[in-house]
Parts: structure tokens; C-alpha cells; sequence
């Protein structure tokens, strides 16, 4: 059973899974979604919820730095609940996401000399990654847990 990490936007959702042990994150895929018109990807998600096993969701939430919650905070928590709608016996955690953009900016930047049209294409993807390796690391083996 694997967590799917989530970096929700207001065009792109990025996606993340983990190991089947819930040790590490790998990112997946971006998936396009429109806020505006309620167009938000959730079969997509319903994919792989069914081909990767999946036993949760983490979803970043785009805290302020000054730890207030903002109009982000609010989409990611709506996005939440359109999961949960969706599937009713998985569950669903938040994992403060602050400065993961700017460390997977740094990362692509600094590690893997990733041109700028590029770094648009994977950061979403990243992100994911680094919100569920965050909460991973904080929380352990979760995925036996769930």
C-alpha cells in the first residue's frame, strides 16, 4: 500500500507515491487541472488510487511564512475535501508545505543544471516528492499505520 503525496495548484496538481513500506517519495506525474472551471483531475487520481494500491493522501498546504493560512490554504483544503468525497474510506493528512518550491528550485537548479523550460515541466512533480518525503520522514513507517 502506497501514500500519494499531492502538490495542489491552480493548473497543475503535482503527484507523488510512496515505497510500499512508506520510506521514500518518487514523483509520478503532473496532472493539468482548472480551478476556474472546476476541472480538478480527480479521475486521473482515481487511476492511480486503483493501479498503485494506494492507502492515503498527504497534500501540501501553502502555509504563509508566518504560518497564517491564505486563499492556497483554502484550495488545497476544497481539494481535500473533493478527495474525500471521491473516496470516503481513504485517509487524508495535510503536510505543511512552506519553502518546498523554493528547495525544489534549488535542487534542479544546483543539482541537476535543469534549464528553466525544463524546471517548469518537473517542479510540480518535485514539489510532490519533497511534501511527501517531509511527511514521511516526520511520521515513519505511516503507511502500516493507515
Amino acid at each position: 500500500m502506497r501514500l500519494l503525496g499531492l502538490d495542489v495548484g491552480s493548473k497543475t496538481v503535482g503527484v507523488a507515491e510512496s515505497d510500499p513500506l512508506g520510506w521514500t517519495a518518487q514523483a509520478v506525474e503532473i496532472i493539468p487541472i482548472d480551478e476556474d472551471n472546476e476541472i480538478f483531475g480527480i479521475d486521473r487520481i482515481a487511476e492511480l488510487v486503483k493501479d498503485r494500491q494506494v492507502a492515503g493522501f498527504v497534500l501540501g498546504l501553502p502555509k504563509n511564512m508566518n504560518n497564517t493560512e491564505g486563499p492556497r490554504v483554502e484550495a488545497s483544503r476544497h481539494y481535500g475535501e473533493l478527495l474525500q468525497q471521491r473516496f470516503p474510506n481513504l485517509p487524508i493528512d495535510f503536510q505543511d508545505e512552506r519553502l518546498t518550491t523554493v528547495q525544489a528550485h534549488r535542487m534542479l537548479v544546483e543539482e541537476a543544471d535543469v534549464s528553466r523550460r525544463k524546471q517548469k515541466k518537473v517542479i510540480d512533480e518535485l514539489a510532490a516528492s519533497l511534501i511527501l518525503q517531509n511527511y514521511l520522514d516526520r511520521h515513519g513507517k505511516l503507511v502500516q499505520k493507515l
